[in-house]
């Protein structure tokens, strides 16, 4: 059963994927064994298809390095759970095909490695019987998280979405 991975508030890019770990110093394709190398290192051996990742405010805060969100994209989590984004993060995520949602609440009710079911058609999250209501996406992000990125989308509809 997919399970929560709980982070706290200003989780920034290089606590995603430390500089040192970059593609470009590294020429290592498997970015995502890197992912929470230093403050959650049994993350990239132990997370499970369908986890998800439930944080605080403004997660990917800091550098634009989109390996960050890629290496997140690589990894098998279904998406991320914040109260909010960092712009530039959240921005490359969703060009990246990762689902993510806004709850206010979750991250204050929830316990790292709890079980959880996720509901998409009505943008919800089941923790321990309780369900919780998320922020839904937009439609635009929608189309672009079925497609799989946002060059998966320009690909098969050449134009971006609302256009």
């Amino acid at each position: 059963m997919p399970r929560i991975w709980k982070f706290g508030d200003d989780i920034d890019t290089d606590q995603v994927v430390p500089g040192r770990y970059a593609p470009y110093m590294t020429g290592d394709p498997e970015l995502q064994k890197y992912a929470f190398i230093e403050n959650r290192p049994d993350f990239a051996k132990q997370v499970k298809t369908g986890d998800w990742i439930v944080a605080g405010k403004n997660f990917g805060c800091g550098s634009s390095r989109e390996y960050a969100a890629q290496a997140l994209r690589k990894s098998p989590i279904a998406g991320i759970i914040a109260k909010s984004y960092a712009r530039i993060f959240f921005r490359n995520a969703l060009n990246l095909g990762i689902p993510l949602y806004e709850s206010d609440e979750l991250n204050d009710r929830v316990q790292d490695g709890q079980e959880l079911s996720f509901d998409a058609e009505h943008s919800s999250l089941t923790v321990d019987g309780k369900t919780y209501a998320l922020k839904p996406m937009p439609g635009f992000v929608h189309q672009i998280i079925r497609e799989g990125s946002i060059i998966d989308f320009v690909k098969k509809h050449g134009k971006f979405p609302g256009e």
